[in-house]
């Protein structure tokens, strides 16, 4: 309209580097990071990453660079989410459980200029940089991350011939001038994709996803001033869901641990009074199946969010009976983490316990940072009907969607297509508008013409008391086409055999359901908890046809 004028005085591009600056005043005595012995306040992380973004800049990082990092979840790794994109950068967190093979591919498709490494995993990027190396690659200059912690006996064990990361914040200035973004699109990370189907994408954040997203998280999260955020969730994963962000924008404690074990985690809560923490189905199941050795009583309600896939609901049952209030969202890389919430209503209080968790485990809708979402038929591209029944891939549309994938127009136009990001989830809607996931495109089982839902077998595995673990994936049949092969790991002491496991499906779900084979070993998973079914499908694969001229009668 005539007299608007768009200057910096009202328009300033958005970035989570803004909550830093503020919480650094607000609450600038409060702490900020805590790991073992070490308690850095608001005004000292600050202050860190100041020196850190100043010191990169320093040794020629320049707007639009890449740094990587490999480490858990430690302060340092903490500070990188804010330091590097302080001086401009982007940063690329990597997970910490690649081999030095993945970490050189990673390294050489991200062009980074610097990475920081943890002293633990300090091995695998040496291997990554022989590799490079050989095929003469530039390899990024190292920044060695030492144990930082006085309390653990690895305290203060550099390896010499490196940049070492506290003597580099030591050369940077506090009187850095921070290079914000000049777009609000301007890339603020660099996430790879875990790899449960295929090989990782580099998935393309902005500073404006990440700021939006991180105050959906806040609101998610039910965060109120100052939490006690106690970190499960890997930071290289998704940034965090984007926590690194939230937690400073609401001047929270972010409770840092190297290791996450059930004992951990119930230690954690109880000494610093935490009342936020995050994890997959499997840091639920580690809480649940602790033994009372490693429990504690909490000192009060924890707040839990849970992603991937849905919780059972014996294990949503038994961490209400601990304390922990869980609530379920769902959502990828491609869109920063959770995109949706399964909100609760209070009139679902009065419904019996396994109606309540059979809500919980629903996905909900999207929350406030995304715009749309939506159960499609891929092909048509129209909605299917909310009838609880008719499948569709879940697909998003919003500000909090990535980017693109770094070098790959081809796979970001086909994530795009009809201007709507498609998931490879499949789904339904409910009368409600909720969405329930049933599988990821790639896990749905076909056997002879009727489509089974893995998600639908491994909850009823899950109820088996024996179970700790489960998943399902179809093995290959020349009648068939596949039948469903189970993957189980047992609670320890436990011996149920494959007959009563079978049997157990059959008396809860249609025959052709049930599963034909049992498989008992440890099941492969990402270092964000989510079950590499690609692994187990050229497991069974291996396994031929479990049927050949005799067919056995469902």
């Amino acid at each position: 309209m005539e007299g608007s004028i768009k200057c910096s005085a009202n328009y300033i591009p958005l970035s989570p580097i803004s909550f830093l600056e503020r919480s650094a005043i607000v609450y600038r005595d409060r702490p900020s990071v805590v790991y073992g012995s070490i308690i850095y306040t608001w005004r000292e992380t600050l202050e860190r990453c100041t020196r850190l973004a100043s010191a990169l800049s320093q040794l020629g990082i320049s707007r639009g660079d890449v740094v990587a990092a490999l480490a858990p979840n430690i302060p340092a790794m903490y500070e990188l989410h804010f330091g590097v994109p302080m001086a401009g950068a982007v940063l690329c967190t990597l997970n910490v459980r690649h081999d030095s093979q993945m970490v050189s591919v990673l390294l050489k498709h991200s062009d980074a200029k610097f990475i920081f490494v943890d002293y633990q995993l300090f091995h695998v990027a040496k291997g990554a940089f022989d590799i490079l190396s050989k095929t003469r690659t530039k390899v990024p200059v190292l920044v060695l991350i030492p144990e930082s912690d006085q309390s653990s006996p690895e305290f203060c064990n550099p390896i010499s011939g490196n940049l070492e990361y506290e003597s580099l914040l030591g050369r940077g200035k506090l009187d850095f001038e921070i290079r914000r973004p000049k777009d609000e699109w301007d890339p603020i990370s660099l996430n790879y994709t875990s790899g449960t189907t295929s090989s990782p994408k580099g998935v393309i954040y902005s500073h404006r996803g990440a700021y939006l997203n991180s105050f959906a998280a806040v609101l998610l999260n039910e965060m109120p001033s100052m939490p006690v955020y106690l970190w499960c969730v890997p930071m290289f994963h998704c940034n965090g869901w984007c926590l690194t962000w939230a937690v400073a924008a609401q001047g929270g404690t972010n409770i840092c641990q190297r290791n996450v074990t059930a004992k951990g985690i119930f230690s954690c809560i109880s000494q610093h009074n935490v009342t936020h923490m995050g994890g997959a189905p499997t840091i639920l199941n580690m809480i649940v199946n602790a033994p009372e050795n490693e429990r504690r009583p909490l000192p009060g309600n924890v707040i839990v969010m849970t992603g991937a896939a849905p919780p059972p609901a014996q294990v949503l049952f038994k961490m209400e009976e601990l304390g922990f209030n869980v609530t379920h969202a769902y959502g990828l890389t491609e869109t920063y983490g959770p995109g949706t919430v399964c909100s609760w209503k209070p009139e679902w209080d009065s419904l019996p316990r396994v109606e309540q968790a059979k809500i919980k485990s629903r996905q909900g809708l999207q929350h406030l940072g995304m715009e749309e979402l939506d159960v499609k038929d891929p092909v048509t591209m129209k909605s299917v009907p909310s009838d609880a029944k008719t499948m569709g891939e879940v697909m998003f549309r919003g500000n909090t969607v990535m980017n693109g994938y770094l070098k790959d127009h081809q796979a970001t136009r086909d994530a795009f297509k009809g201007g709507w990001f498609h998931s490879g989830d499949l789904g339904v809607k409910h009368s409600d508008g909720y969405i329930e996931l049933k599988d990821r495109s790639k896990d749905i089982i076909i056997s002879g013409g009727e489509n089974i839902s893995t998600i639908e077998v491994e909850s009823v595995l899950f109820s088996h008391p024996d179970i700790l673990e489960a998943a399902i994936v179809g093995r290959p049949d020349e009648y068939w086409g596949e039948t469903p092969c189970a993957f189980v790991k047992l609670k320890d002491g436990c011996k149920t055999g494959t007959e009563e496991i079978i049997k157990f499906c059959k008396d809860r779900l249609p025959h052709y359901m049930a599963p034909r084979t049992v498989v008992f070993e440890d099941l492969p998973k990402t270092s964000t908890g989510k079950v590499q079914k690609f692994v187990l499908r050229e497991k069974a694969k291996a396994m031929g046809s479990l049927t050949k001229n005799t067919i056995s009668k469902l």
